[in-house]
């Protein structure tokens, strides 16, 4: 498939959004249950990062609307449309997020059961967003629940580097501390992710086309090969079912994204977690998110790029 522009923003941007939202009611319930000071500024910060970076995915999806000015009609087939539940899940989801961030910045923190209504909120979009894709049975490189696993992983894995990169930027008093704290987790969380991701590569590496030109065309030769795509230039089927790149460009891609988004911001943040928090520079947690989300935009390139349409058995060649 050809990666749209508009989805790779938004899935990425939203997504750590989100699972920054997630870090930062984790980081409200362990400060309740040992009962620690969390740092004032850190949900402050924390919500305006989540309203900026679900706000940037949004305009960014618009872009992928044919119609834009229509786009209030996606909310209408939201008993079976997973778009049109991330569509209503998504507004639901930033109001919250801003209610919670506000009454922090007025000194009214928020009760727990707003913070969780906001962290079910987020893990629900991850569903939405992820089934838009893993419903799709035509492509089975998407139709597995590995995508929705990978969604979620990614998001909480890149949402955890922020966190920790936010509560690094403060350097005073305890947010030193939750810094550390938070790499640590960060560091595990996309571990798992990378896990999860490369688990879903090697099932889509080995998987036998169900279709071939043979059964498409009703012929069973052993020798087919097709010479023309049946039209004389472009069309929508070449443009937006193939993403028109070699497949040694596609391969680095994926190490592009195995390097910057997985290897790299991990063992930056697992050396942030062995560094004595009074030694903790700001900087070593700024760079390993911004390095995250350059390797995860990557990541999310390939992940519409591994698509197979099996219509691009007709439209794989020109004469």
């Amino acid at each position: 498939m050809r990666p749209p522009p508009s989805m790779v923003l938004f899935t990425t941007l939203a997504g750590a959004g989100q699972g920054l939202l997630l870090a930062l009611v984790g980081c409200e319930l362990v400060a309740g249950w040992q009962r620690q000071a969390l740092p004032q500024a850190l949900p402050i910060a924390g919500a305006a990062a989540v309203l900026l970076l679900c706000g940037a995915g949004l305009v960014a999806a618009i872009f992928h609307l044919g119609h834009p000015l229509r786009a209030w009609r996606a909310v209408a087939m939201w008993r079976t449309s997973w778009l049109s539940r991330e569509v209503i899940v998504l507004p639901g989801f930033m109001a919250l997020v801003a209610v919670w961030g506000g009454l922090h910045a007025f000194g009214h923190p928020p009760t727990l059961a707003l913070g969780g209504a906001a962290a079910l909120l987020a893990l629900l979009l991850y569903l939405c967003t992820g089934m838009i894709y893993a419903a799709v049975k035509a492509i089975r490189e998407w139709a597995t629940p590995l995508t929705v696993v990978n969604f979620a992983l990614i998001g909480i894995a890149s949402g955890l580097t922020l966190a920790s990169a936010l509560a690094g930027a403060m350097a005073a008093g305890s947010a030193a501390d939750w810094a550390k704290g938070l790499s640590a987790y960060a560091a595990v969380a996309i571990a798992l992710a990378a896990a999860s991701r490369g688990a879903a590569l090697l099932r889509n590496l080995r998987l036998a086309p169900k279709t071939t030109l043979q059964s498409a065309i009703g012929v069973r030769h052993p020798k087919i090969a097709q010479k023309s795509q049946g039209a004389i230039g472009g069309s929508f089927n070449t443009r937006e079912f193939f993403h028109g790149k070699s497949p040694a460009f596609v391969a680095r891609m994926r190490w592009g994204a195995a390097l910057l988004g997985f290897a790299l911001p991990g063992l930056a943040l697992a050396a942030a977690w062995a560094t004595p928090a009074a030694g903790l520079p700001a900087s070593a947690l700024a760079w390993p998110w911004l390095l995250q989300m350059l390797g995860l935009l990557a990541e999310r390139w390939c992940f519409f790029a591994e698509a197979r349409h099996p219509q691009n058995l007709y439209y794989q060649a020109v004469a």
